[in-house]
């Protein structure tokens, strides 16, 4: 029988305390537990090694960020710098091999002078001249911020200068003198999933608690914005709140200080680029005779919108095979991604006097993944795009629409791919459902320890990418590495995320037992040497199965995961996932949320495979509450479980590269100890062929 549900019965509810002596004295006693059963011994000190020189690797291509001032920008973490250089370069430069970079800050400077373990949190600059900007500062990792204003050209920040103290602050330019605003002003300015609830126009030099309130959200929703179009020639001013994760209201502001509404469904995503405004539905809407279906791409002109006009230009229209991935805006012209079975293509699209003209973007090879890394629309028509695949190491190139493309870097490879090969399968979930996976390793090898990821929420697509970390941890010793594409994802647009929304979650569950079954029927691996792994809601996802899919797999690794689900809207940013989850509040809701809540189905005289969890003490999204009294639970019905966790790190668990590679270390060394079978009860097995890529 499950759990009871009553929060006053619940024996674990302490474990919420966040630094409370008593949790605080059991989160260090499972550490230490957890670091000398996995962390003795030469090869536990190895596979960290390893894994902090693929991390702090001085070949690894530094990703710049463009601003609109032709600068290239970057934060650079390595062993000497752990927290990281903000810092620039030129074109010029950075086409060396090895560029000349003007350091902007110095976070492991500054946080040694003041005491502090900064972790970078952005940069906002204000143009035309982008010598002053907005930068924040976490403290360990969490989302939560300090803002502060700094100049570029005198390296330092500014006295009586903006300034905020730490919150989930939202935060925006309008001019050199005024922000846009929302933060923790005390009582009643958060909504109850902690993010802003009012919005503030404030002028430089005077009180913040005095800004103007220009817009306010309502306390239940997830929160407000205010922004500033700053193109040249096109500065408008928006507010927006968000009703739930999906659905939100949005104005244009007039000089007059009047709000008009923009008028397009509360669930589409939109945005405005000079002339255009782009819309993309989540659910079909009908536009007068015409019905656009979820997730196509509509284009109007902003200002036929406001004055009435619906006549949309479709520059994407989903099918069955093939979802809108993204799009971004250079000066002149509209960039797409695309994914048909879950693989890239990039392509352009030109408006002119008779539509759209679309032709395929140069710079990706046919048999890698392309990413759109950067584009400056105010400036100019390049961009910057990236391919790779699961074997190949990243490749960024400098391309101009309609013109030529230069290959700037080239990222090292950091395991050897001898016998390696990238195979996709779809598996038949229990109603029928194809879903796609994808399995990386040797074809002609014997069934071996695998390694399932899988995320399946939010509408957040897993695709093809190197992973040095997991190239070197993993595939270089034997084992194989397998992608889930299951429901809840994006992988095919906005019917694939809602085929597993609320009631449905079960069903992104079922999907991944499908993966899992299909790995052992082809002989990839078998449940003992199966194991899985995921974070966040794909740790909601590895808790689910571990307590309703225990048979299927022989380990589990679960990063700051979701767990349970009857109070998980009660905790942090929990709010703001009601749209995703349901509403435990809700009787109907509880109703199935209950079915699944990992945290309220386990039961002893089950046998559950071993499992690792993983947070973060500074974890402010998902509350380290969750997988600390799923610990207690598991350890009072004496289940196999371990945990570790991290001080500081925020939703990532890790705060710098040497905690990055002790946790995946921890973490591999745990898989690798419950996986790896004796040599002779390894089975052998027939290559499937699948699709190869």
């Amino acid at each position: 029988m499950a759990t009871s549900t009553d929060d006053s019965q619940d024996p674990y509810l302490w474990l919420e305390d966040l630094d409370g002596p008593q949790a605080a004295t059991w989160v260090r006693e499972r550490n230490t537990e957890t670091v000398a059963a996995l962390t003795g011994g030469p090869a536990f000190a190895a596979r960290q090694a390893e894994i902090r020189q693929v991390l702090d690797a001085d070949d690894r291509i530094p990703y710049p960020a463009w601003r609109g001032d032709g600068f290239y920008y970057d934060l650079w973490r390595d062993a000497t710098h752990p927290r990281g250089l903000w810092r620039r370069t030129t074109l010029d430069q950075y086409r060396r091999p090895e560029p000349e970079w003007d350091v902007l800050l110095d976070l492991d400077a500054l946080a040694e002078r003041e005491g502090e373990n900064w972790v970078w949190g952005g940069a906002a600059t204000l143009p035309p001249q982008h010598r002053r900007c907005l930068v924040s500062l976490s403290r360990g990792g969490a989302d939560a911020v300090v803002v502060r204003e700094y100049d570029l050209a005198d390296r330092a920040f500014v006295d009586g200068g903006f300034s905020v103290a730490e919150a989930k602050t939202g935060v925006c330019w309008i001019d050199a003198d005024h922000v846009w605003i929302g933060t923790d002003l005390g009582p009643g300015s958060l909504t109850d999933s902690g993010y802003p609830r009012v919005v503030r126009r404030w002028r430089r030099g005077t009180p913040l608690t005095d800004a103007e309130v220009v817009y306010e959200a309502s306390s239940v929703d997830v929160g407000a914005y205010g922004w500033r179009d700053l193109t040249p020639g096109f500065e408008r001013d928006f507010v927006s709140r968000s009703l739930d994760f999906y659905r939100s209201e949005s104005f244009l502001l007039t000089g007059a200080g009047q709000r008009v509404r923009i008028p397009v469904p509360e669930d589409a995503e939109w945005g405005v680029h000079r002339d255009w405004l782009l819309v993309q539905p989540r659910t079909p809407w009908r536009v007068g005779e015409l019905t656009h279906p979820a997730g196509a791409l509509l284009a109007i002109r902003f200002a036929d919108l406001l004055t009435g006009s619906r006549d949309f230009e479709v520059l994407f229209r989903p099918d069955e095979h093939t979802s809108l991935g993204g799009s971004a805006w250079t000066r002149n012209h509209l960039i797409l991604t695309t994914l048909t079975d879950v693989r890239s293509r990039l392509e352009v699209l030109t408006p002119g006097a008779h539509g759209w003209r679309r032709e395929p973007l140069p710079g990706v090879p046919v048999d890698e993944e392309g990413c759109l890394v950067e584009t400056d629309p105010d400036r100019d028509d390049a961009y910057l795009v990236a391919s790779e695949s699961f074997l190949q190491p990243a490749t960024l190139r400098l391309g101009q629409v309609g013109g030529g493309v230069e290959t700037l870097k080239r990222a090292p490879a950091f395991f050897a791919t001898d016998n390696l090969a990238v195979r996709q399968f779809f598996a038949t979930s229990v109603d029928g459902t194809r879903v796609p996976y994808f399995v990386v390793g040797d074809p002609a090898a014997p069934a071996g320890p695998t390694l399932l990821h899988g995320y399946g929420g939010f509408e957040v697509s897993l695709t093809p990418g190197y992973d040095g970390v997991v190239g070197r941890g993993w595939l270089a010793r034997g084992g194989s590495y397998v992608v889930a594409n299951i429901r809840g994802g994006g992988e095919y647009g906005p019917r694939w995320h809602r085929a597993a929304l609320r009631a449905h979650r079960p069903k992104a569950y079922a999907d991944f037992a499908a993966v899992a079954t299909d790995l052992v029927t082809r002989g990839i691996t078998t449940p003992a040497m199966l194991g899985i792994e995921g974070g966040s809601n794909g740790g909601l996802l590895m808790g689910a199965m571990l307590t309703r899919y225990p048979s299927l797999v022989g380990a589990v690794v679960a990063n700051v995961p979701l767990l349970d689900m009857r109070r998980y809207h009660r905790l942090l940013a929990g709010a703001s996932w009601l749209a995703e989850y349901g509403d435990p509040d809700v009787p109907e809701d509880w109703a199935y949320l209950r079915d699944y809540s990992p945290y309220h189905n386990v039961r002893g005289g089950v046998r559950y495979p071993p499992v690792l969890f993983v947070t973060s003490t500074r974890d402010d999204r998902v509350h380290p509450g969750h997988a600390r009294k799923m610990t207690a639970r598991l350890r009072e019905h004496g289940h196999d479980v371990s945990y570790y966790e991290n001080v500081e790190g925020g939703h990532g668990a890790a705060a710098n590269n040497e905690q990055r590679a002790f946790i995946e270390a921890l973490s591999l060394e745990f898989l690798w100890r419950r996986l790896a079978p004796a040599p002779d009860v390894v089975p052998a097995r027939v290559a499937s062929p699948g699709v190869t890529r």
